[in-house]
């Protein structure tokens, strides 16, 4: 898993919608959430995202954008967006080839892990949490990572 100070490493995955996003694209936006998940329409992958998505205004609000990945197609991400109404991107990564770069990948490169980072606009990891079955530990991190940037946001006005 990648530590706070690490650069995160650049990628180009396409989404839901068969668009093309790079690490360096979403870092324009500001601060990014990237959150790594096992699989689309499983329970804790499910409330993850659900989790994510209840905080996703207050984080855009706040300046981040929102971004999941995992190993799962385009159309199988639109239908999960769809049915749960995530309003953000989902991400693919055929080979976990982007979640080994990143740690989120256990036992060989095989098993998918739950991790999700706080990455600073010049793509420096500003924070991370991994938990594989306490989604309420991402859920909290959201609220962290909530109130950090609102703090800037407060000493920069």
């Amino acid at each position: 898993m990648l530590q706070p100070g690490d650069t995160a490493p650049p990628f180009t995955l396409t989404d839901q919608n068969n668009e093309e996003h790079s690490l360096e694209s979403l870092l324009r936006r500001g601060p990014l959430v990237l959150y790594f998940y096992p699989a689309d329409f499983t329970p804790g992958c499910t409330a993850q995202a659900c989790a994510m998505r209840d905080r996703r205004a207050d984080l855009e609000a706040a300046g981040a954008t929102v971004v999941g990945v995992s190993a799962q197609s385009g159309s199988t991400h639109d239908k999960f967006e769809s049915r749960f109404k995530l309003g953000f991107t989902l991400l693919s990564d055929p080979g976990r080839a982007v979640a080994k770069q990143y740690g989120a990948v256990g036992l060989g490169g095989v098993l998918p892990l739950r991790v999700t980072y706080l990455l600073d606009p010049d793509g420096t990891v500003a924070d991370a949490v991994r938990a594989d079955l306490a989604i309420g530990k991402h859920a909290a991190f959201a609220d962290r990572v909530l109130e950090r940037l609102r703090g800037t946001q407060s000493a920069t006005t």
